[in-house]
């Protein structure tokens, strides 16, 4: 078993159908057309040993870690930036999305290596957005921070690409 990050195939679809609300910058959505919700996010760690990858549909707790201080379903995301757009030419450009703070878990004790962190929404199902893949680690009462990459079209978490 094996973890391998990536955009969940799923979420690929999902986006088409409207079930992800990341956010309202100028544009009307699902929901009301004047003050429409941003859905809420969160990021769940899971085992090294677990196998999260581009198959995974929704959020389950199998293979995900258990310890003091560590909450199942994991810890919910920051989202105060909305997606972001960008044309590089008339027929190609990129949408991206980066959470803007970092994931905490504050006084966690994992002693079961992990590797990874589930991106899903769970107003919507729990639906999979995406698997983020890491060093392995364990934690005794400490916390753990996974950083969140610049905001920009070729670092952002989130990236889509017309090419």
């Amino acid at each position: 078993m094996a973890n391998t990050q990536s955009m969940c195939t799923s979420f690929m679809s999902e986006l088409m159908y409207g079930y992800h609300q990341f956010g309202q910058p100028t544009l009307t959505s699902r929901g009301s057309l004047t003050a429409p919700t941003n859905d809420t996010f969160k990021g769940a760690l899971y085992l090294a040993s677990a196998t999260i990858n581009a198959s995974t549909t929704a959020y389950s707790s199998t293979g995900e870690v258990t310890g003091t201080g560590y909450t199942a379903g994991g810890v919910t995301v920051t989202n105060a930036t909305p997606p972001t757009y960008t044309n590089a030419s008339s027929n190609a450009g990129v949408a991206y999305w980066t959470p803007s703070a970092s994931l905490t878990y504050t006084t966690v004790t994992l002693t079961t290596a992990f590797d990874t962190v589930l991106i899903y929404n769970s107003t919507q199902g729990n639906r999979a957005v995406s698997v983020h893949t890491f060093g392995s680690q364990t934690i005794t009462a400490g916390t753990f921070t996974l950083t969140m990459p610049s905001n920009t079209t070729t670092t952002a978490l989130l990236r889509l690409a017309t090419t």
